[in-house]
């Protein structure tokens, strides 16, 4: 099978890829194209879940912006773009919820 890029790659091993450079995705959600930081992705009862920041999304205060949640059955065209993104402040090592498990999540930049 020819790889003709990252796009060809499972959605997973992109969003791997993209937390590990720290680096924007682009996906279709419900029938939109959003412009994601994904922090963490996750397994929910057995299935893929991705913890991301919308830098669109139209945040009311600085201490109102959080992750978002996303079942990754739910993402669709899922690329990543040149554009690199800093974590969230708060960002830590606790999952969403009770019984998550973790695949892979940012990790702070050496000093």
């Amino acid at each position: 099978m020819h790889n003709s890029g990252s796009e060809s790659h499972a959605p997973d091993r992109l969003l791997v890829e993209a937390i590990a450079r720290r680096r924007l995705v682009t996906a279709q959600y419900n029938g939109a194209t959003l412009e994601l930081a994904p922090h963490r992705l996750f397994t929910r009862h057995g299935e893929l879940h991705l913890s991301a920041f919308n830098p669109n999304k139209n945040w009311r205060s600085e201490e109102e912006r959080k992750l978002g949640h996303f079942k990754l059955a739910g993402l669709g065209d899922i690329a990543i773009s040149e554009q690199d993104f800093e974590p969230l402040p708060d960002f830590g090592p606790e999952l969403p919820r009770e019984g998550d498990v973790e695949i892979f999540s940012v990790q702070p930049l050496a000093a």
